[in-house]
């Protein structure tokens, strides 16, 4: 028996005493059944039994009809158990259904803009055009359900055309059409299936990668091509076929550089490789590693990089057309104590951003790299993203801040002053929310930094409702972010908690590889930490406590469930992935090896049984109330994650509080929904928060 197994045991005694108390109250719930139908397999010497694989099959009629009836059960328990909350859809309906005009973009004095306005489902294109607005693209039009959205929108070198990309029910699989940004008519036949388009040089081809919802049924490799516009796509020239479907490749023509860039890659290192536009030589490798990456903006006279190659909080380098390998490129920033988060290049000036305890700054160097000064922001928040026009030499950067949302600035090139361009009005009251950073000890000792955002005046009197979430991978990491719809659960009395636990990229790639391959319990170890650490302060106390998380941090949730189902009183676990045994055998989970590790590998299976949520369920242990929430037509994460999951919890012996899976069917991974589907699935999932935090 494994050792993890066997305290598993030792402690479900215990913990099903705990949990049968609590649950004594809770409200009933009988889910339709699900059959077990054992599958056996031998895996590096370990006899493991899938009782529910025959779930994998979401195209399966017996599959959807058990998916409909469980959604079903689901929408029962929360009419009949999560009442709706007063004024919380008028709430959501204004700041979700209004008129909204997102930040500008700009391309040879031309302004480019998405909007919404009430009652559309989704974002329209505009541009301006001798002084008026001009609608160029129309998703609606193209399919009046609302259920097809604007994936990418790009421009050409003068603006004069460009390749938009859509994408219907959340899938993420993309058609590109060319448009003229004069008329909005389409020029050309439609190009289906289309991950990545990127203009040519000549603008009379493109270099395009395939995706199509069968190649990722497959798991094809990456394959990319030089297409002619306007030509048959089967008489693309081949120009990098990958064997693997882990790795990745590109192909670009960047608009200042005289030189056809080929990339190719994992998830985490990359090759470079470079030769002049229209040659057909053998193209010249400027980087490759595997174990490192690169970053590369492509300028006129110089090229600039940003690389953890032996720099784990990452270093500036350039290097000249001349003499572009590796080897010969330049310092300009070098690696310090603090990560670098991005650089602009202006006419004069070398614009730096680093992080300190996940807060931005921004320093200003000279084009050689010497140290001038920082520069102050004009208001406190983070640089979350930032774009250089060359144009007009101007840098466009977006501030985030907790109580407003992102407003884009403008800062002129040459002077460096910034003024405001844009910044959105949305209908909520954050003028008693306060959020603030606070650190916490992990269980080996490491410092971890969380956000907390709350009412003005909060007593920490181990009283209040708080919700803390968290992610944990990929170098996804915190900051300042606006509260968006969270604004309504504050407002109430709740607290926000976000906990930058490692796996992230708050501090580097070191903090990241802390919680990769075998390391990946230190990022489930730092957020149970966070919980016990809001009970031991006074914030919260465990029966006030809901965790939430949602993708990689729906695996977060499904650790905690079979972890520590004592620490907390409910939780909500988003477009989850639970089985981690088999996901690499579905959708794009190839690319992900390179994070959690290869189940086929014996080393790699070992650590991935640890911890795997869905082979980890205690017999005798009740999970708290859980919403388990999946789109059916998600391409990154297979919704049969959550399916298996939910059957095996409600299935288990001791279970006996619901555990409720709530299908989206009409879209995906989270992106691309309708606006009515938007607010009601956010409803939905705050009358659970709201009843199982007991707040009104």
């Amino acid at each position: 028996m494994h050792p993890w197994l066997r305290r598993a045991r030792e402690g479900a005694g215990l913990l099903l005493i705990m949990a049968s108390t609590l649950a004594v109250a809770a409200p009933s719930f009988d889910p339709p059944p699900t059959p077990a139908r054992p599958v056996v397999d031998a895996v590096h010497g370990v006899k493991l039994t899938d009782l529910y694989r025959w779930l994998e099959d979401g195209k399966s009629s017996e599959v959807q009809v058990w998916t409909k009836r469980q959604h079903e059960a689901t929408l029962a328990w929360l009419e009949a158990n999560a009442p709706p909350v007063a004024g919380l859809h008028d709430e959501l309906a204004a700041y979700f259904d209004r008129d909204i005009t997102q930040p500008p973009f700009f391309k040879k004095g031309r302004e480019f803009f998405y909007r919404t306005r009430k009652g559309e489902e989704q974002a329209k294109v505009y541009t301006r055009l001798d002084g008026r607005e001009l609608l160029l693209f129309d998703p609606i039009a193209l399919d009046p359900s609302g259920k097809s959205s604007v994936g990418a929108f790009v421009l050409n070198r003068d603006a004069s055309r460009a390749a938009v990309a859509t994408y219907s029910r959340g899938s993420e699989i993309t058609d590109y059409r060319v448009i003229d940004t004069r008329t909005g008519e389409q020029t050309g036949p439609l190009l289906p299936g289309i991950e990545a388009f990127h203009w040519a040089r000549d603008e009379r081809y493109a270099f395009v990668t395939p995706r199509t919802k069968e190649s990722i049924e497959r798991q094809e490799p990456h394959r990319c091509y030089r297409h002619r516009l306007g030509d048959d796509p089967k008489n693309d020239e081949l120009l990098i076929a990958m064997t693997d479907a882990k790795d990745w490749c590109s192909v670009y023509e960047p608009e200042e550089a005289e030189v056809t860039v080929f990339e190719t890659g994992d998830f985490y290192s990359n090759t470079i490789r470079i030769r002049p536009v229209g040659s057909s030589a053998e193209p010249r490798t400027i980087y490759t590693s595997k174990q490192f990456r690169a970053s590369a903006d492509f300028r006129k006279d110089r090229i600039y990089f940003i690389t953890n190659d032996h720099a784990p909080n990452f270093k500036l380098m350039a290097a000249s057309y001349g003499t572009p390998e590796f080897d010969r490129w330049q310092v300009l920033w070098p690696e310090q104590e603090t990560v670098l988060d991005g650089v602009d290049v202006t006419s004069d000036w070398l614009l730096i951003r680093d992080k300190k305890d996940v807060l931005t700054r921004v320093w200003v160097h000279d084009l050689a790299g010497k140290r001038v000064r920082d520069l102050p922001l004009p208001e406190l928040g983070n640089v979350s993203a930032s774009a250089y026009d060359i144009d007009k030499n101007v840098v466009y950067a977006t501030l985030s801040t907790f109580t407003a949302p992102g407003r884009l600035y403008q800062i002129d090139g040459k002077t460096l002053a910034w003024s405001l361009l844009w910044e959105d009005k949305p209908p909520l009251d954050t003028s008693q929310i306060e959020s603030k950073l606070v650190f916490y000890p992990s269980k080996d000792g490491t410092r971890v930094p969380m956000f907390l955002s709350h009412r003005k005046g909060l007593k920490q009197d181990g009283s209040n409702p708080v919700f803390l979430r968290g992610y944990g991978g990929f170098n996804v990491g915190i900051g300042p972010d606006y509260v968006r719809s969270w604004a309504t659960f504050i407002n109430r009395g709740g607290v926000l908690a976000n906990a930058g636990i490692r796996g992230g990229d708050e501090y580097g790639e070191r903090w990241h590889d802390a919680a990769k391959f075998a390391n990946k319990q230190n990022s489930f170890d730092d957020f149970i930490a966070a919980a016990e650490w809001l009970v031991r302060e006074k914030y919260t106390a465990r029966e006030r406590l809901m965790l939430g998380g949602g993708s990689n941090g729906g695996l977060l949730i499904g650790a905690m469930l079979t972890q520590r189902p004592d620490l907390f009183t409910a939780a909500l676990c988003a477009v989850p992935l639970l089985d981690m045994l088999r996901f690499h055998k579905f959708l794009i989970a190839r690319f992900w090896i390179a994070e959690y590790g290869d189940p086929d590998k014996a080393e790699d299976f070992a650590y991935l049984l640890r911890y795997s949520p869905y082979h980890n369920i205690r017999e005798g242990v009740s999970f708290p109330p859980t919403l388990v929430t999946a789109g059916e037509y998600d391409s990154r994460v297979d919704p049969l994650h959550a399916k298996k999951f939910v059957a095996a919890v409600q299935n288990h012996v001791g279970q006996l509080d619901p555990f409720l899976l709530y299908m989206d069917f009409d879209s995906g991974h989270g992106y691309g929904k309708a606006k009515e589907q938007v607010i009601r699935d956010r409803e939905y999932e705050l009358r659970f928060i709201f009843s199982q935090l007991k707040m009104r």
